[in-house]
């Protein structure tokens, strides 16, 4: 349950009162609670998150062993260090000696907002790899002529190393891998110095140096929005990729405009691929970030991200998997312009308030702006530009609870436009997509990105639903299913998407052994149907006292309906009384796709801030032993991975889900199904004995792989452990292979 706790909730209280009088400057205009200024050359893409912080200018490495050196602070209050052997030389000629140290600049010049972002799409039946890239850049100082361009070089002949781990070795012990990560990161793109990558890494089965097959090429940027911030403009330039995959997994260098260098990597054609899952890359409203910011971080927000990327330098990810809450925009409702909207004291009123021009340019100034600081920032930033990201969506990427109101509320003016423009945005800055652009074309393939399934038109929104289906290697595919655009208190997903999705997966070719059906909320998860009922409840005391503000309970019923304020969440829920019905059918027709395509179904899910395993299984009746895992087609997995950022539910409402981890649950007997929790967790990260076993209440993301030597999928859900130290402890299970006839 996505819930941070009553101190948690009661500081967004008094923060939503302290910003709820906003007053307008001397030119009649409001101040947005966020501001973006255009990234310094190189980028500075790792300044800590939030509105406009300094970024850190002092960034003291160790000196080596043996060496003379002094440090001595500049005028600018920066220390520096001075070497007796080179003082006496000119300042020309240190310039000339030191010119291949100078980071690459864009040549022609842009003014970058965000990016690049990387996004992966599939590998097509021709064995390319298709993904693309996108930067944002403001047209005030930026040189368009040529039109920017990308620069791509692979080398077929040059494989990349699978493992890295003396260089992560060597690495880690010299403080680069760590908190100084990010630290030495500002002004250096992501491919940092001293880090190896596929290109200055020696590697023994490698020829040294490039080889004649080293394949360069140009790909030009196309324009697919325009932002209108209202005094400059901010230009979408989209370059879309395609890499022929060999046999071995290649490292992939990039830059734009001859600018600084980036590097992803793409597998073998025959090679299943590797990949790290996370949700919830945020803080919930009222939480302070510097409660999880450990030694040596600048904020709470790394630690967790910086524990991923050292694992991608061990061995490379080939795709980011975001399960939803890529960020968490809630903070909308702070902005100045909405202000009278939300402290209308009538919910009645709220619903039919007038959607005005300034409320609209607010809502999209928001928008921009929180993405370009949340995906510009920190180590998520060095994520997204080196490892291609698959993303779908849940309720914080639009507002809390989307999908999950009185239609009433959900088609009230402002509330219906958030929901609009919130979705507009995820398909801009996560999936590189505009409709307009791309089209909503329903013939399989037809879209711009193959992996895309457009489904039935948006319950609450003028967009229909965007699921994915793609390519994770020759034995594994994955769905990500858009269960938010057609939401209802009544549906996750209508039966368009259904059928469109269910037609795709019988069409997936013969040899998938594994899919991976990623759902932003748990499907196989602990029931809260008794807190929903109560809350539901007119006679609800908390809900009645909060709705006329008594006793200091605003905060216990949300501002946008004055229902109680967990409400949306629980109604979020798969086992939810308006959607029990709608997924036990779902998971009746996967159970049959499994049998007939023989494939092993797992289910991936994150929202609730916690980590777990819940089990689908066929019932064993009696004193029968059941059917082994390999065996059962009805075996299925849910890896709950979340959050990577968000504070985990207070010691409460965890004591209450473990207590109801270790129920079985007959609501699928009928199908003779069984549904549990797997007790994964029997020690904590410090190797202390657990009594609740079903559910670790840390932050948390997983790294999943194939094993060859058997066939099996294995998650591995990594939790911190301690919190903010940036290290993280494995936890792995292991989806079988099918082998039912």
């Amino acid at each position: 349950m996505d819930n941070a706790g009553w101190k948690a909730t009661r500081k967004a209280a008094q923060d939503d009162h302290r910003l709820s009088h906003p007053q307008r400057s001397a030119n009649g205009q409001f101040t947005a609670i966020e501001h973006v200024d255009p990234m310094n050359e190189p980028f500075t893409r790792f300044a800590a998150r939030g509105p406009a912080l300094p970024i850190k200018a002092n960034h003291e490495i160790p000196p080596s062993p043996g060496s003379s050196t002094t440090s001595r602070p500049s005028e600018d209050g920066i220390r520096r260090s001075s070497v007796s052997s080179v003082s006496s030389s000119s300042a020309l000629e240190r310039s000339r000696r030191q010119q291949h140290q100078a980071p690459r600049r864009m040549n022609p010049h842009l003014q970058v907002m965000c990016g690049p972002l990387l996004r992966y799409d599939t590998v097509d039946s021709q064995c390319n790899y298709r993904a693309a890239c996108m930067i944002v850049t403001a047209d005030a100082g930026s040189v368009y002529e040529p039109h920017p361009s990308l620069s791509l070089e692979w080398d077929p002949e040059r494989p990349a190393p699978t493992k890295r781990m003396e260089s992560h070795r060597r690495l880690k012990s010299q403080g680069v891998i760590g908190p100084k990560l990010i630290e030495l990161s500002n002004g250096l793109p992501p491919v940092l110095a001293g880090v190896p990558s596929s290109f200055s890494e020696p590697n023994e089965d490698a020829a040294p140096g490039p080889s004649p097959r080293v394949q360069k090429e140009v790909v030009p940027g196309h324009e697919i929005w325009v932002y209108d911030g209202g005094t400059t403009t901010f230009t979408f330039w989209r370059f879309m990729l395609e890499i022929p995959l060999t046999e071995v997994q290649m490292s992939v260098r990039y830059s734009i405009n001859q600018g600084p260098e980036y590097e992803f990597f793409v597998p073998g054609r025959n090679q299943n691929m590797r990949w790290a899952a996370h949700s919830c890359n945020g803080f919930s409203a009222g939480v302070n970030p510097d409660d999880f910011r450990g030694p040596g971080y600048n904020n709470g927000y790394d630690p967790v991200w910086t524990d991923l990327l050292a694992k991608h330098f061990e061995a490379p990810y080939h795709v980011l998997v975001g399960g939803g809450d890529q960020l968490y925009c809630d903070a909308l409702t702070r902005e100045p312009e909405l202000q009278d909207w939300v402290n209308t004291k009538s919910p009645s009123q709220r619903k039919v308030y007038p959607l005005t021009t300034e409320i609209l340019s607010a809502i999209d100034r928001f928008y921009f702006n929180h993405y370009c600081l949340v995906f510009r920032s920190g180590a998520f930033a060095c994520a997204n530009s080196t490892i291609p990201m698959a993303n779908m969506l849940d309720d914080h990427d639009i507002i809390d609870g989307f999908g999950s109101y009185p239609d009433d509320l959900q088609n009230s003016p402002i509330f219906s436009k958030i929901g609009s423009r919130g979705y507009f945005f995820y398909l801009l800055f996560q999936c590189l997509i505009v409709t307009e652009v791309d089209g909503v074309d329903r013939t399989p393939h037809a879209h711009t990105f193959r992996s895309q399934i457009i489904g039935g038109d948006g319950a609450y929104i003028p967009f229909p639903s965007h699921s994915i289906l793609t390519y994770m290697g020759p034995k594994v595919w994955m769905l990500m299913l858009d269960c938010r655009a057609e939401r209802r208190k009544d549906q996750v997903c209508s039966s368009v998407q259904y059928q469109r999705v269910i037609d795709a997966l019988y069409e997936l070719p013969v040899g998938v052994e594994h899919l991976i059906v990623q759902v932003g909320i748990p499907i196989a998860y602990p029931r809260m149907n008794f807190l929903e009922a109560a809350l539901e409840s007119k006679f609800n005391p908390l809900t009645a006292l909060g709705r006329t503000g008594s006793l200091g309970l605003s905060s216990m019923v949300n501002k946008f309906n004055a229902d109680a304020e967990l409400l949306d969440d629980l109604n979020d829920h798969w086992t939810a009384k308006g959607h029990k019905k709608e997924r036990n059918w779902f998971v009746e027709q996967l159970q049959r796709l499994a049998q007939i395509k023989r494939t092993r179904i797992t289910f991936l899910s994150g929202d609730v801030h916690c980590a777990a395993v819940g089990v689908f299984k066929t019932l064993a009746k009696g004193k029968d032993p059941g059917v082994a895992p390999a065996r059962d087609h009805r075996y299925m997995l849910n890896i709950v991975t979340s959050a990577i950022v968000n504070t985990p539910p207070p010691g409460g409402v965890l004591s209450m889900v473990s207590l109801l981890a270790d129920k079985k649950h007959p609501a699928m007997h009928y199908a003779n199904t069984d549904e549990t929790m797997i007790p994964l967790f029997e020690k904590d990260p410090s190797g202390n004995s657990l009594k609740s076993r079903h559910i670790m209440g840390r932050r948390n993301w997983c790294s999943t792989s194939w094993d060859s030597t058997t066939g099996e999928l294995q998650f591995d859900i990594r939790v911190e452990r301690e919190k903010g130290v940036g290290e993280t402890v494995g936890y792995p299970i292991r989806a079988p292979p099918p082998r039912w006839d």
